[in-house]
């Protein structure tokens, strides 16, 4: 058993649940009420959730050639480090395994919190999202098997919970009279900055479609699965968020939903009644745990591969008897409870968004580098569609980092002040190392 862990160990439906439970998470429960504040439409409002799938779609498939190609974990870090330069790779291991990974997980446990004090009012949501935060890192500091048999199940309990919650939404008695056909107006919201904000949210919640690009040194036949991991849950995540944001306008008026973050609470009580909208908000709470717990599972890894490439971080690279990076875990649940302690919600949502975004974006870039530096590299698996689909993904992400600037100029920087300090850090404790 011991030597099966120590080697891959992740089997394709691991993995799928991974991803899926990663990009399920808060971003489709809580995107909606910050979208209607600027939007009121039902069109737009859908296809910002279908567009939002098919940008993640052409990065999924960007993603499998460079994947496939380098099956290491380490992700955006191990890629860029590799095909551009290290620094740039150093930068994007920072903003993965902190801002990639530890904020989305708080920001999950935050939710999680949410729901549940809406359902029990005298329980804090901070001490249920520190409570959350602790529990499962040391459910996998403790154990690979348990852990990954946990995120198994807890991401088929969600999968069929969001299920029943669409069937019951679609059969309301008394639904709002929408109508998902385009309105006249539809064309100028879709080219608005408001649009493409929205997009950063929607982003947001897409994160997690490149998840096992992070463990495929742990995966099962990477060559093969990489590419059909990535693809197949994307489609399949794409599907729910349209059912599900179509279930939410379906089934509550738009004017309870703006502003709000506990969308899926608010209209489990216009489906269910008001205590089948508090056993809905405590189902939303199980099913946010999955996702805390991809996220909690995956970020150390980030960070274990950079020990083991870098001296100055060569603390990180240990692995106890049980092959987990145990370091590297108190790293990660440290950073969640300083941003438990520190953030409001938004803030590291938009802070999350953009960055990931910008780091994403160089990913993608890099296999055009690869392409011209070494043509004849083996690549098991070659984007569909090259150059066409790499391009149309750049070209969405950098409107929509355009208008990130343009309207969110304070947090935007945030993210590029994290990218550059991170680029400076590497240059200055590689010169310190050499000089020691």
């Amino acid at each position: 058993m011991k030597a099966n862990i120590s080697g891959r160990h992740i089997s394709f439906w691991t993995a799928t649940s991974f991803i899926i439970a990663s990009m399920i998470g808060t971003g489709v429960f809580t995107s909606l009420g910050f979208q209607l504040v600027e939007i009121k439409s039902i069109f737009p409002l859908l296809m910002l959730w279908v567009i939002g799938g098919v940008i993640a779609l052409m990065g999924a498939l960007t993603y499998a050639e460079l994947g496939t190609a380098f099956p290491r974990s380490g992700g955006e870090y191990h890629l860029l480090s590799r095909i551009m330069h290290p620094s740039i790779g150093f930068a994007a291991g920072i903003v993965s395994s902190t801002i990639g990974f530890t904020a989305p997980a708080v920001l999950a446990a935050m939710a999680l919190g949410s729901y549940i004090s809406t359902v029990i009012p005298f329980i804090s949501t901070t001490f249920i999202a520190c409570f959350v935060i602790v529990a499962l890192h040391l459910l996998h500091m403790t154990s690979i098997r348990w852990g990954t048999l946990f995120q198994d199940y807890s991401t088929l309990i969600k999968v069929g919970l969001i299920f029943f919650f669409i069937a019951f939404g679609l059969t309301i008695l008394k639904p709002q009279h929408i109508s998902i056909l385009p309105l006249n107006g539809d064309g100028m919201i879709m080219m608005s900055p408001s649009f493409a904000i929205g997009l950063v949210w929607v982003s947001y919640a897409y994160t997690g479609w490149n998840s096992v690009i992070y463990i495929s040194g742990e995966l099962i036949d990477p060559k093969k699965n990489i590419s059909k991991v990535m693809i197949y849950a994307t489609i399949l995540v794409m599907v729910l968020y349209v059912l599900l944001n179509y279930v939410f306008l379906y089934s509550t008026p738009i004017a309870s939903m703006v502003g709000k973050v506990d969308i899926a609470y608010i209209a489990g009580i216009e489906i269910f009644g008001d205590f089948g909208g508090k056993i809905m908000g405590l189902g939303i709470s199980i099913l946010l745990l999955s996702t805390v717990s991809s996220y909690v599972y995956i970020g150390p890894r980030i960070m274990q591969i950079m020990g083991e490439d870098h001296s100055f971080l060569k603390k990180l690279k240990y692995k106890n008897s049980k092959d987990i990076p145990i370091n590297a875990f108190f790293v990660q649940l440290s950073l969640a409870i300083l941003f438990i302690a520190t953030s409001s919600f938004e803030q590291v949502l938009m802070y999350a968004g953009v960055t990931l975004i910008i780091t994403t974006t160089l990913t993608v870039i890099s296999l055009f580098v690869l392409r011209y530096n070494e043509p004849n590299l083996v690549r098991p698996y070659k984007v569909l569609g090259y150059p066409f689909i790499p391009l149309l993904y750049l070209i969405a992400n950098i409107w929509i980092l355009y208008f990130s600037f343009r309207e969110s100029t304070q947090e935007s920087m945030v993210g590029v002040c994290i990218i550059v300090a991170s680029i400076l850090s590497f240059r200055y404790l590689k010169r310190e190392t050499s000089y020691s």
